[in-house]
């Protein structure tokens, strides 16, 4: 971690950081009942774990003041007819937004609060999308060839609940129908009261 003003390049085509601090992978083992259809999601782990995405982040304190960021790359693939995609999360302090910028592909962002509101936007290379406070946010690679990168910022203080999610899910799954994205209802969300 520096104590300087810093500069770092994302060169094109890979898009990762020439310097970072940590460089965080998740497989297909760590999204255990994220995906619908469970025996699809079964039958891809026992051909491997395969990697879904990568986070290449620039540490800083965690503290109000600070803004940490970093690189996020998802890879292609179904799982099922559910596209690869992040863990999602709310922030812990609900408080706080966060933005991205994508670098490379297509994708979605399915966003949801806790009072009940949801949607989903466009993910596409050079575009900005800002997350509101209190919004839950995922990332959905929709393109089947090529990588999701993204560059992400938001307030060191901040946190992250994954756990909300894990528990209930997303109001809304994108999936790959008739050769392209649609958003549907996801039919396990429960919400936080069990409706």
């Amino acid at each position: 971690m520096k104590n300087i003003p810093f500069t770092f390049d994302l060169l094109p085509g890979r898009w990762i950081p020439t310097e970072y601090d940590s460089h965080l992978k998740r497989t297909l083992s760590s999204m255990q009942g994220q995906y619908q259809n469970a025996s699809a999601y079964s039958a891809l782990l026992e051909q491997g774990d395969r990697l879904l995405y990568e986070v290449y982040e620039l540490h800083r304190p965690q503290i109000a003041g600070e803004l940490l960021h970093g690189v996020s790359v998802v890879h292609p693939g179904l799982v099922g007819d559910e596209y690869f995609m992040t863990k999602g999360h709310y922030h812990q302090v609900r408080e706080t937004g966060e933005v991205y910028y994508c670098l490379q592909g297509q994708g979605k962002m399915v966003m949801e609060t806790e009072a009940g509101e949801w949607a989903v936007e466009d993910f596409r290379a050079g575009n900005v999308l800002y997350v509101l406070p209190k919004w839950a946010h995922r990332s959905v690679n929709t393109s089947l060839t090529e990588d999701l990168i993204f560059l992400f910022i938001y307030p060191g203080n901040a946190g992250h609940d994954y756990a909300t999610i894990e528990q209930q899910g997303f109001r809304k799954l994108v999936l790959h129908r008739a050769g392209a994205p649609l958003v549907v209802d996801n039919p396990r969300w429960h919400g936080p009261q069990g409706k």
